[in-house]
């Protein structure tokens, strides 16, 4: 099996399980416990928050270990806008880019339904990018938080995200990033990137599912959503799953080594990956931006087939890969993604996903272009 399905997760990583091992059977105890085993948990979860905290440039302080990137999105998103209309009545608006992640689009939407905010979203152009003019057009003086994705998911589409929060910051709007695949291929240097939060999921890293890390700047104020003994200094009570946090650290740690070569390197072989497929295949169409894009995510529309049905037929020769997001898996509307971009509805329901992790090879690829080529005819020949 050829495994080109990186962006909806990764295999857990040897040295994550070593890590995390101590955790789950010997120093199993609860870190908010006065006793050995407790304080053996608790300097665990203060190590990790330690580490994860050197990757995004911050203190500590300024994180909360999560469940995962969408319940990091749901606390940036809702607590941060809840808090400063809290603070701020006239504060009712927050802003999201037309390719956000469901957790973020639907953390929106639920604000606009339950707490009377109105959800302004930002157009992209045809390759998936938000422009600053774009971005700066909807912002306002009742704008209680900007959230724009750092990659995008489906079509891999890289954000300015310096640039956008710098607007942000002088219209005087926080600016949350959902960095959930950027994180591992991209700098996550907190200052650098002048953002106010910022989500990443340990899973698409090499850790187990279920962990997740939330940064948020210091003195931007934010409503917790799971209260209880007020554990993450308030923001996410409940009791930490420290094995989580020491794998979300450990594989935060590793995808940063050698982060520069390992682009690089992989970005060399997805090029040659989509000019193999863009010749092979008559009529295939790459969709995201042609070089802002994520090292590890080729995306393409494949008109006249059915994008489940050449997704079925690569599987039956071995390579593994998608139609777009998992979580939007089981729906039978076209992307929402793929529409913002301005491709048609018929169009969009052909297209196929193939990302990477760290360790695809040539060979693998270049397995994968023929296979993509052979899959394609046989539905094309099938009528799609």
């Amino acid at each position: 099996m050829i495994f080109l399905d990186a962006a909806a997760t990764t295999p857990v990583r040897r040295e994550v399980l070593e890590a995390m091992w101590p955790y789950l059977a010997g120093d199993f105890g609860n870190p908010s416990s006065r006793h050995t085993l407790g304080e053996a948990a608790a300097r665990a979860l203060a190590a990790a928050r330690d580490s994860v905290a050197a990757v995004l440039g911050c203190r500590p302080g300024e994180l909360t270990f999560t469940s995962g990137g969408t319940e990091a999105d749901n606390l940036a998103v809702k607590g941060i806008a809840l808090a400063r209309q809290a603070a701020n009545p006239k504060l009712d608006r927050v802003v999201i880019s037309a390719v956000e992640h469901p957790a973020v689009e639907e953390s929106a939407r639920y604000l606009e339904r339950f707490h009377g905010f109105t959800v302004d979203v930002v157009p992209v152009d045809g390759t998936g990018l938000v422009t600053p003019e774009a971005f700066s057009a909807v912002l306002r003086p009742e704008t209680a938080l900007a959230s724009i994705m750092y990659a995008n998911n489906e079509v891999g589409t890289v954000q300015p995200v310096a640039g956008l929060a710098a607007v942000a910051r002088q219209a005087g709007v926080p600016f949350h990033t959902d960095a959930v695949q950027a994180a591992g291929w991209l700098p996550l240097d907190t200052r650098t990137l002048g953002i106010d939060a910022m989500s990443i999921s340990g899973h698409k890293l090499g850790a187990p599912k279920g962990c997740g890390v939330l940064f948020v700047r210091g003195r931007t104020r934010i409503e917790p959503l799971i209260h209880g003994g007020g554990q993450e200094r308030g923001r996410r009570s409940g009791t930490e799953n420290v094995a989580g946090a020491v794998g979300m650290a450990a594989a935060l740690a590793l995808a940063q080594a050698g982060q520069e070569e390992q682009r690089r390197r992989v970005a060399a072989l997805r090029d040659a990956f989509i000019n193999a497929v863009l010749t092979g295949v008559p009529g295939a169409v790459l969709t995201g931006h042609p070089s802002r894009r994520l090292p590890s995510v080729a995306s393409f529309c494949f008109p006249g087939t059915s994008g489940e049905s050449v997704l079925l037929e690569l599987e039956r020769q071995g390579v593994v890969c998608s139609s777009g997001s998992a979580c939007a898996a089981g729906s039978d509307a076209p992307s929402a993604v793929l529409t913002a971009l301005g491709i048609e509805a018929e169009v969009a329901q052909t297209a196929v996903r193939f990302s990477f992790d760290a360790a695809v090879t040539e060979e693998d690829l270049n397995t994968a272009a023929g296979a993509v080529r052979h899959a394609v005819e046989s539905v094309r020949a099938l009528g799609g």
